[in-house]
């Protein structure tokens, strides 16, 4: 299996039609599962309109091989304009928690260099009733993250009414996971760390998993950078 991380901006339209109607396995051959999402900005305010990237789009995918993610960006209209875009195509590493639409993945997939470069998605279906306590907690994380010297690319991704995903790019697996602990020497480096309690109180999720990889290949530009994931 091959996992892909797109993100581009084909309007207001096309990001519509992709949340109504997202390419599916029985549509799409050698699709696993996909979930079209709209970018937010990390840190921005809720009610701002720069946190809304309405016009912009997002989509996390599993795929049966590469020869497919390829089929799919050429033959489809979806396709073609994530083409347009930016994505990395990722080897999986680690999995922590679960959600249904991504099952089949072991915990690990052998040992991993805390040195290499990761990228770490999450993915998350939200309990309605929870979602002022999600975002109490979660903002200040979001700054963090934001702000945090070891990534080269983190945003925030959802979609109506209840997935919500994060995407993050990361220098090394260890200053992923210092940061996860509040192990790092950034200012509140513990905000993550609390967040992580208060969840174990009381879980803001109904499915929360976290997945870790390695990347296999960048392609294209996203707000005119290209190679942003470290060598």
């Amino acid at each position: 299996m091959v996992h892909t991380f797109h993100l581009a901006t084909p309007g207001l339209v096309r990001v519509a039609m992709a949340l109504a109607r997202p390419p599916t396995a029985a549509r799409v051959q050698g699709l696993r599962h996909a979930e079209c999402m709209v970018p937010m900005r990390l840190g921005a305010s809720i009610v701002s309109p720069w946190r809304w990237q309405v016009r912009r789009l997002a989509m996390f995918a599993v795929w049966q091989d590469e020869a497919a993610i390829d089929a799919f960006l050429e033959r489809t209209p979806l396709g073609r304009v994530l083409a347009r875009g930016w994505h990395v195509r990722l080897r999986f590493l680690r999995r922590w928690g679960r959600v249904a639409a991504f099952d089949g993945l072991p915990a690990s997939d052998g040992e991993t260099d805390p040195e290499a470069p990761v990228v770490a998605v999450t993915v998350a279906r939200l309990q309605l009733l929870q979602v002022p306590r999600f975002i109490h907690w979660g903002k200040p994380v979001e700054r963090q993250v934001r702000d945090h010297p070891g990534t080269t690319l983190a945003l925030a991704a959802f979609r109506p009414m209840r997935t919500i995903s994060t995407f993050t790019i990361w220098h090394s697996a260890r200053a992923m996971t210092d940061m996860v602990h509040g192990r790092d020497a950034t200012p509140d480096a513990e905000r993550h760390a609390d967040a992580m309690v208060e969840r174990r109180r009381k879980d803001f999720h109904v499915e929360f998993t976290t997945l870790r990889f390695a990347c296999l290949g960048e392609y294209g530009q996203w707000e005119g950078r290209s190679a942003i994931v470290p060598r």
